[in-house]
C-alpha cells in the first residue's frame, strides 16, 4: 500500500455528500476461497449521492467486496441490498441491469471492437438497455466526457494506459449506472493524469451518480471521499471522514505495519 503519492492537484473542494439515504446495504456479507477467508462478515452502508473510500492494504478483502456487488463472486452468506432488492446470488448481467457498473483493475476491453463499439456495448445491454442509434449517442457523449472522442474509431491496442483506463470508465458510464464501483482506476497512472481522473470522478457524482472506490493513491482519495471505510482481513476496522480515519493508530499500522514514530 503506497500511503504517499506524487501530488495531485486538485481543484476547489469537492462537493461533500454522504447524509442521503442507503443506496447499498450489505450485512454480514461472508466470502472465502479454499478455505481462506476473504470476507468474514463485512457491514457496510453506501449512501445516495457519496464517494465512499473503501481502503485497505493488500488482501483486505477491497476487491472480493467489488466482485460481490457486481455479481462476479457469489457471497457465502449475508445480505446485498440495492435500493432495496436482494442482490445476493444474481447473476452479473442482472446487477448491470438493475443500475450498478464497475471498472477493473486491468482494462477489459474488446480487442476486435473499436473504442466507439466498446462503449456503446454496455448502453445497448446494460441498465439503460438503448437501441443502436442511441447507444452510439450515448458512447459518444462518455468518449467526449473523457477526451477519447478522438479514437472513436481506434481499436484498444492503440491506445495508452492512461487512455485504456477512460476507456475503461466510458464503458461503466455508458449504461447510466445509479452505483459505480472504481477498482484502482488511478493506478500507472500520472501525476497530471491523475488530477484529470479526479476532476472526471467529481463530475460523475455531481451528474448522479454514487461512487464506490478502492485505491492506493492516498491524496486521489483525501481529495475526493465523503467517507472512507477501511478494510483488513477481511473485516471493516475504521469508517469516517477520510482525515480523522486516517489518523487513527489502527489505521496507519495497518497500511504500513507498524505505528508512525
Amino acid at each position: 500500500m503506497v500511503v504517499e503519492a506524487a501530488p495531485v492537484a486538485t481543484p476547489a473542494p469537492a462537493h461533500r455528500s454522504g447524509d442521503g439515504e442507503p443506496l447499498l446495504v450489505a450485512r454480514g456479507l461472508r466470502k472465502a476461497f479454499r478455505g481462506v477467508q476473504a470476507l468474514g462478515g463485512v457491514d457496510i452502508e453506501i449512501r445516495r449521492g457519496e464517494i465512499l473510500a473503501l481502503l485497505g492494504p493488500n488482501g483486505s478483502g477491497k476487491s472480493t467486496f467489488i466482485n460481490l456487488v457486481s455479481g462476479h463472486y457469489r457471497p457465502d452468506a449475508g445480505e446485498l441490498r440495492f435500493e432495496g432488492r436482494e442482490l445476493a446470488g444474481l447473476p452479473a448481467h442482472r446487477i448491470a441491469r438493475s443500475g450498478i457498473a464497475r471498472t477493473y483493475q486491468i482494462p477489459r476491453p474488446f480487442g476486435h471492437l473499436s473504442v466507439l463499439e466498446n462503449v456503446a456495448l454496455p448502453a445497448m445491454f446494460g441498465a439503460s438497455a438503448q437501441g443502436r442509434a442511441a447507444a452510439e449517442r450515448e458512447a459518444f457523449r462518455w468518449l467526449d466526457f473523457t477526451g477519447l472522442a478522438r479514437k472513436a474509431a481506434a481499436l484498444p491496442d492503440e491506445l495508452n494506459l492512461h487512455q485504456r483506463k477512460f476507456l475503461e470508465l466510458a464503458r461503466a458510464l455508458a449504461s447510466r449506472p445509479r452505483l459505480v464501483l472504481l477498482d484502482e482506476v488511478l493506478s500507472g497512472l500520472t501525476p497530471g493524469e491523475i488530477s484529470e481522473a479526479v476532476g472526471l470522478i467529481r463530475a460523475i457524482r455531481d451528474d448522479g451518480a454514487t461512487i464506490v472506490f478502492v485505491e492506493h493513491v492516498m491524496r486521489a482519495v483525501m481529495a475526493l471521499a465523503d467517507r472512507v471505510v477501511v478494510l483488513n482481513y477481511g473485516r471493516v476496522i475504521a469508517e469516517g471522514g477520510p482525515a480523522e480515519v486516517m489518523s487513527r493508530p489502527g489505521v496507519v499500522t495497518a497500511f504500513l505495519g507498524k505505528p508512525l514514530a
